[in-house]
């Protein structure tokens, strides 16, 4: 990993748009918290405030990426 890859949490796909599995700590206590979030709302929220619970976790983890993950390769096929 070059120096100025250590910041990032996510690397960029190698193939597509988004990002990989983390690459440090941070960014797995991040995954980990999205997938309690998302696993924990459906046992104890009702259902209308689990899918907002979802849908707020997902939007929040997804600025998460764009923030401290590796800037994104274009991606369609060639």
């Amino acid at each position: 990993m070059a120096e100025a890859d250590k910041d990032y949490w996510f690397p960029a796909k190698r193939s597509g748009w988004g990002w990989g599995a983390p690459v440090c700590w941070q960014g797995w206590a991040v995954l980990i918290a999205y997938l309690a979030v998302v696993l924990g709302s459906s046992h104890v929220l009702p259902m209308t405030q689990s899918h907002l619970a979802v849908l707020g976790a997902t939007a929040l983890l997804l600025l998460i990426c764009w923030r401290k993950g590796e800037p994104p390769r274009g991606g369609g096929r060639p």
